[in-house]
């Protein structure tokens, strides 16, 4: 927002930052609606197999269509609560010029870190964020030109495909679709009509995530399983005329231990589908 400022020693009520402030003091407790999709409502019914207690009962609910269960959920994990919904939250402040003068200009970017769903348009999540800042001094804008991509359809042979180099690879490790908070190359094929699908075969600690730090890491046996779990992919989903349908759920052991040495500790991990 923009204001016409003035000398700090002259103050007023009309100071640009007190009116940023208030917008995002609102903005702190807005949520978008919570809902599912044909890919998170499958990811939530997976999630409830594996998960025990009362929270795999509302994962379960969840993927019913419950919106009390999706609250509960919602509260109780942040990437959950980001599968849920659209997310905007406030990054980065900037405003005024100088220490002795009232700022003319107060900037929040806030708007360019919305995640938002492929079934939510942008201009829906502009015109809900005005209506949160709820302040006619305070601007909401879209900075660049964000395209917009739909959801790849769930496709029951890519699936299964999947499912079965799985476990050849690593019996017993369940595949469980999800749809990621962030953006890849994908979402420019899947926007000019390419379904596009990402498969993440890279095991690694839940406790000890580095994405996007100087540090970002993975291990050497991680990096090689995810490149045998591709080339078999590939492998099968390149032969022509070949039913993929028709696939076994399980698989050759050697393959497994060929590629990871022996599979028992890896039980308990999930392969994504992104």
């Amino acid at each position: 927002m923009r204001n016409k400022g003035g000398h700090s020693s002259l103050p007023v009520p009309d100071n640009a930052k007190y009116h940023l402030a208030g917008a995002l003091e609102r903005l702190s407790h807005f949520g978008f609606p919570l809902k599912t999709n044909e890919v998170t409502a499958a990811y939530f019914q997976k999630m409830a197999k594996i998960e025990t207690g009362p929270v795999s009962e509302d994962l379960a609910k969840v993927a019913e269509g419950s919106p009390e269960a999706m609250q509960r959920v919602a509260a109780a994990s942040p990437a959950w609560n980001a599968t849920l919904r659209t997310t905007c939250v406030a990054t980065q402040l900037e405003g005024g010029h100088a220490m002795n003068a009232l700022p003319q200009l107060a900037a929040a970017n806030v708007n360019v870190n919305c995640r938002v769903l492929p079934e939510d348009s942008l201009e829906y999540v502009r015109n809900a964020l005005q209506k949160v800042m709820a302040d006619d001094q305070v601007t909401v804008r879209v900075v660049g030109d964000p395209s917009k991509g739909p959801a790849s359809p769930m496709r029951p042979d890519v699936l299964n495909t999947i499912s079965h180099v799985t476990s050849q690879l690593w019996p017993g490790v369940p595949v469980v679709p999800t749809m990621v908070m962030g953006a890849t190359d994908g979402k420019s094929l899947r926007a000019a009509g390419i379904p596009t699908y990402g498969v993440q075969g890279f095991f690694m600690d839940r406790n000890d995530l580095r994405f996007h730090g100087r540090d970002e890491r993975m291990s050497v046996q991680s990096f090689y399983e995810g490149q045998t779990l591709l080339y078999e992919l590939v492998k099968i989903l390149s032969k022509a005329g070949e039913s993929i349908a028709a696939l076994p759920p399980g698989g050759s052991q050697d393959l497994a231990e060929a590629a990871v040495g022996g599979t028992s500790e890896r039980a308990h991990k999930i392969v994504q589908i992104l």
